[in-house]
């Protein structure tokens, strides 16, 4: 195993691995485990009770974060004619059909999110082999499978994210960046406990949501606890 650089062992020493933590003050600690040269990403990843091999316990959908990722998103649309022009217009940075199919077909994946209006899915079907396991295929579950060009793409602009429970039953989120305050970052986990608590499969059994941990994209992982996690709404 390789050894860690001093920063991260500076980090590990403020962080207790056996503890669980509130919501405030694990986002506190994990904003100060947030150590390297540059401004780190925050990110949720949450275990749940499910069976994602089924397909009635699949979790998945979106969300619009109050304060953003702190990414500007690329946005490329599929679309023609009128709904094309509103596209533009809204500020999707790159509109098309056939023309940017071929492009991405021939590898091309300098893009965020992609929104598609129902018209054009033919088009974008042949492209889910590669869309899909980089989580860019549209989808109308989250969203960017609609006429609603203008929406889609301005909530995308926002700091809307997608969350997919994955084959492990984790979902990864990204929250925020390190420079954002404590507030903003708790607003913006709270929102995301909303979404996801809404999510919950009818056939998910049990505990659903299993463990929580945000981590920095340098540091450690702090552990919250998963009960006051899903109570953050209630809290409001």
């Amino acid at each position: 195993m390789p050894k860690r650089g001093k920063k991260y062992q500076d980090s590990v020493k403020v962080i207790d691995r056996m503890t669980l933590y509130g919501p405030a003050e694990g986002v506190k600690l994990v904003r100060e485990a947030a150590k390297a040269n540059f401004d780190e990403t925050i990110e949720a990843h949450i275990r749940l009770g499910v069976d994602p091999r089924r397909s009635d316990q699949q979790v998945r959908g979106a969300v619009v974060l109050p304060y953003g990722t702190g990414k500007t998103k690329t946005v490329l649309v599929f679309a023609m004619g009128e709904k094309a022009r509103e596209a533009e217009e809204a500020g999707a940075d790159y509109v098309g059909g056939e023309d940017l199919a071929q492009k991405i077909q021939g590898g091309w994946l300098d893009f965020d999110a992609a929104v598609a209006t129902p018209d054009m899915m033919s088009v974008v079907g042949r492209l889910g082999k590669i869309l899909g396991p980089r989580g860019l295929m549209p989808n109308p579950k989250t969203g960017t499978v609609t006429f609603e060009v203008a929406k889609a793409i301005n909530e995308i602009k926002a700091g809307k994210v997608e969350y997919r429970v994955d084959k492990s039953g984790i979902i990864h989120v990204v929250i925020g960046k390190a420079s954002f305050e404590e507030g903003m970052l708790i607003a913006n986990l709270r929102v995301l406990s909303d979404a996801i608590v809404k999510a919950r499969p009818a056939a998910a059994k049990g505990t659903y949501i299993k463990s929580v941990a945000l981590a920095p994209t340098m540091g450690p992982s702090v552990r919250l606890n998963p009960q006051l996690f899903a109570q953050m709404v209630a809290e409001k």
